[in-house]
């Protein structure tokens, strides 16, 4: 009985080898489509169930990534995407969607009073406020921010609002031209005075000890007088403090000057 020659057996070993590892890779290049791409397509500006079934439907995987809050965009619908649009990339790859959140996040109130114009616009930015109108208010702090007003009242800062929400900012418009005399408000309560200072252009400065609406001012700064007996005067924009007190103060009588008889 007659074998074959050893080399015959080598070389088919060889050869047999060769053609599984061809096989191998051929069903490897088959199972994971390396050669197949798609394009993905433009999901931004749609609902995330919508842009979900349109990647879904060609083949891709969703997963939702982060959801970040834009006041222009439609809430839950997609801001970005990743990777972009009209990229090629294997079937099966994972897009990741960002999406704008359905309610407003509540932020605190940042201290625009005292700020300059431009800072207070600044600060608004980074905390995603909006401008909605400005008002003029006689004061020698020019383009300065006297208040801040949310939905038609003044806010404090660190009050919790909406991002996004729309500030009215009072700002300073600077001093009067003329000057005129200093209104008398003692025994007026601070309500009274308030209005009659607010009348003639000029601002409550100071209030000791608290603003208390029913309370009497028992004295004022500047007065109306000066210590040589002369008129005060006084500019639109400029303060008056106010000192209250519960009781309304007796103001003293000027004594009349006597005349003589002829």
């Amino acid at each position: 009985m007659t074998g074959k020659p050893l080399w015959v057996h080598i070389l088919t070993g060889i050869i047999l080898v060769i053609l599984a590892v061809v096989v191998f890779l051929q069903s490897l290049h088959w199972i994971t489509r390396h050669d197949k791409t798609l394009t993905i397509p433009a999901v931004t500006g749609k609902s995330y169930e919508d842009a979900r079934k349109i990647l879904e439907s060609k083949g891709f995987e969703v997963e939702l990534q982060d959801s970040i809050y834009n006041d222009t965009a439609k809430p839950l619908s997609v801001l970005r995407q990743f990777p972009e649009a009209e990229a090629l990339v294997k079937v099966n790859r994972t897009v990741y969607l960002t999406v704008n959140k359905a309610v407003a996040p509540l932020i605190e109130m940042p201290n625009l009073e005292g700020m300059s114009f431009r800072s207070a616009e600044i600060t608004m930015t980074q905390y995603g406020l909006k401008l909605e109108d400005t008002f003029y208010r006689t004061d020698f702090a020019k383009n300065s921010v006297l208040e801040q007003q949310f939905d038609g009242e003044r806010i404090k800062a660190g009050a919790k609002i909406p991002q996004g929400s729309k500030i009215v900012l009072v700002l300073g418009s600077g001093l009067g031209h003329e000057d005129f005399s200093v209104p008398d408000l003692v025994g007026l309560t601070y309500n009274d005075a308030k209005v009659l200072l607010e009348s003639n252009g000029l601002n409550v400065g100071a209030v000791i000890p608290d603003i208390d609406p029913n309370a009497f001012v028992g004295r004022q700064a500047p007065e109306p007088l000066t210590m040589d007996g002369r008129v005060n005067r006084i500019r639109q924009g400029q303060s008056v403090d106010l000192w209250l007190q519960p009781d309304k103060p007796v103001k003293p009588t000027v004594p009349e000057v006597p005349t003589h008889e002829q």
